[in-house]
């Protein structure tokens, strides 16, 4: 058992990008947690093993590992840059007596990088700050250094916020320096280094945990594993007293209706983490970050004390999701064909199982068909939708929606900060498709042939924007956002969204029909693709939705006109991706989604249905 004056528990916080990850590598690599044989070794982004982490070059969720420098135990929390995973921050942070936040010199502190400092401050956790990627082309670290400490003051709760030790480092190449290196900024990543500055810093500047070794066991449960020989773990610091294998233990949590739930188990398997795996001990003390088996309740945010003395600890507090999304069985045609899960009920399960272990989610059922999902925004919800049809999950979705909120009795939205960095020669159309949306520039500045925007717009007029800032940037833009308050909601018209080119048979994709209906505009299928009535084929060149035959073959009358259609010449169809399908959505369309396809379709899939839900909303505005 480490005393917890040995002990550091520090969490590493950033904006996306920021190179939070590959500094973490430099540690666990310089720390000889792999031999020098192992393939990690020579491996990036070693603690994203998750396959969407690494396809999307984020992270989803926050791990955490425990390196040795001397007779220190140091536990590090990597934690997600993107601030659609804030919940993943916020939970860990309780595990937290210090944090190091990165910033990049080039960008310096970003949209996520106020909200995670502010939570950590609010907290009261030590800082450590890191100057990274030092020797970029544009990088200026004395300016990042200036603009964090603006940061710092705005946010700061006590004078000792204010005393944070900064170091400077190029994190891909696992060098730290403890002030700005001399010479030629191009030459600086061929200077000796490593990350020895970050560990001295973390012992020296991080306090050891609070907690008294003498009072009865306590601990909050921050996170939660699955293993199908032991059943659930619960995972998270003990901030007071010793846990001992095979002791009694009892856990504690408010239900919905503000009632606290009592539930008596054993400590059949006591864990503590070393390098990258939980081993397995006989007991642990104040400040361990430890995994316990003996419970089998979902329980984030609970408290496991001792039976000598019955405590519960206040709620891990969670901000508001922004965006929802309507979850329902698949009904369309194909449905059950694709899928190994196509039932509401297995699907009602699965996202059940998600709510116990996904604070950032808030996940409700509506009714025995449909439940609704609500988180920070749509990147978290697509990745939830793609992690599900990986698994084998078949279903469809409606469009985002935002989460209102009431406040002080006046129904209100959110309103987010938006920044965008892109080359100068497209600001022009940065600022045209922001104003469409009604953004509000706060600010603009240009340095380095790169305009930086500063903008506050309604979380509903953000959503798809990415998409559309990416198509038009041709990929040369760096985007981010997050919640910044509450304003009262007001009626607005909606976007402006081209019409849909909508099948009215169902059957196979021709050449010879598909040849037809792409003068009409851009199309999302290709010959051999199963289609069916009321399935969106393409995006119209005007507003309305026109209807097309996409099955229709030609008929052969002859050798020559039945081999025609070699010669038809179709242009590639728009790759359906689920971030671009849910931005693209209107309000009477949905999102089928199986193991092997996208389809967009209307909800209504006949045109005399869809004609008789127009002629209702007609009647209930005439009536409104």
């Amino acid at each position: 058992m480490t005393d917890k004056s040995l002990i550091r528990n520090v969490a590493i916080i950033a904006h996306v990008d920021h190179g939070k990850t590959s500094l973490v590598d430099a540690l666990m690599k310089q720390s000889h947690l792999f031999r020098d044989n192992q393939k990690e070794m020579n491996e990036n982004f070693i603690l994203d093993f998750n396959e969407l982490e690494r396809e999307k070059g984020i992270t989803i969720q926050a791990k955490n590992i425990s390196i040795r420098f001397k007779e220190y135990k140091i536990n590090i929390i990597d934690t997600p840059g993107h601030a659609d995973f804030g919940g993943e921050v916020e939970r860990t942070l309780t595990m937290a007596d210090g944090v190091i936040l990165l910033i990049d010199a080039q960008e310096g502190p970003m949209p996520q990088t106020r909200f995670v400092l502010k939570r950590a401050l609010e907290l009261q956790l030590k800082p450590i700050l890191i100057i990274n990627k030092i020797d970029k082309s544009h990088a200026d670290p004395a300016h990042a250094l200036d603009k964090a400490t603006d940061l710092f003051l705005m946010l700061a709760k006590r004078d000792e916020d204010l005393e944070f030790p900064t170091l400077y480092a190029i994190g891909r190449e696992g060098k730290v320096w403890k002030s700005i290196p001399d010479g030629n900024p191009t030459s600086w990543a061929v200077l000796p280094g490593d990350i020895t500055p970050i560990l001295e810093t973390i012992v020296e500047h991080i306090p050891e945990p609070k907690g008294d070794i003498a009072e009865p066991l306590l601990m909050q449960v921050a996170s939660m594993d699955y293993d199908s020989h032991v059943g659930r773990s619960l995972i998270g610091r003990i901030q007071n007293g010793i846990a001992k294998k095979g002791d009694p233990i009892i856990l504690l949590q408010e239900n919905s209706k503000g009632e606290v739930e009592k539930h008596k188990g054993r400590i059949d398997r006591l864990q503590v983490r070393e390098g990258l795996v939980f081993t397995d001990v006989e007991s642990a003390g104040v400040g361990e970050i430890i995994s316990i088996s003996g419970i089998d309740v979902s329980a984030i945010g609970g408290t496991i004390c001792s039976p000598e003395k019955e405590v519960i600890l206040p709620a891990i507090k969670i901000s508001n999701p922004s965006v929802q999304i309507t979850f329902e069985a698949n009904t369309s045609p194909y449905a059950g064909k694709e899928g190994k899960f196509v039932t509401m009920k297995l699907l009602q399960q699965r996202l059940d199982y998600e709510k116990e272990t996904n604070v950032g989610l808030t996940i409700k059922k509506l009714d025995e068909g449909r439940c609704s999902v609500a988180g920070r925004g749509e990147l978290q919800l697509s990745i939830l939708i793609e992690t599900l049809r990986r698994e084998g999950y078949e279903f469809q979705v409606r469009r985002p929606e935002v989460v209102l909120q009431e406040i002080d009795g006046v129904t209100s939205e959110p309103v987010e900060e938006l920044y965008i960095d892109v080359p100068e020669e497209y600001a022009g159309e940065i600022t045209q498709i922001v104003s469409k949306r009604k953004g509000e520039l706060v600010s603009m500045e240009t340095e380095n042939g790169q305009t930086k925007f500063v903008y506050k717009i309604l979380t509903r007029n953000l959503l798809g924007i990415r998409t559309v800032l990416l198509t038009s940037t041709k990929g040369n833009v760096i985007m981010a956002n997050y919640l910044s308050e509450y304003v009262p909601y007001t009626k607005q018209a909606e976007l402006f969204r081209k019409g849909v080119l909508i099948a009215t048979e169902t059957g196979d994709a021709t050449g010879y029909a598909l040849n037809m209906s792409q003068e009409r505009g851009e199309l999302f299928v290709q010959p051999g693709d199963k289609v069916y009535e009321g399935m969106i084929v393409g995006i119209n060149k005007f507003q309305e939705d026109i209807e097309v035959n996409a099955v229709r073959a030609k008929h052969a009358t002859n050798i020559r006109s039945a081999t025609a259609d070699a010669g038809i010449k179709l242009k590639p169809p728009v790759q359906l991706s689920i971030e671009f399908a849910l931005a693209f959505l209107a309000k009477d369309e949905m999102l089928e989604i199986t193991p092997l396809n996208l389809r967009l379709r209307k909800i209504h899939l006949t045109k005399t249905a869809r004609d008789i839900q127009k002629r209702k909303e007609r009647n209930l505005n005439d009536n409104a």
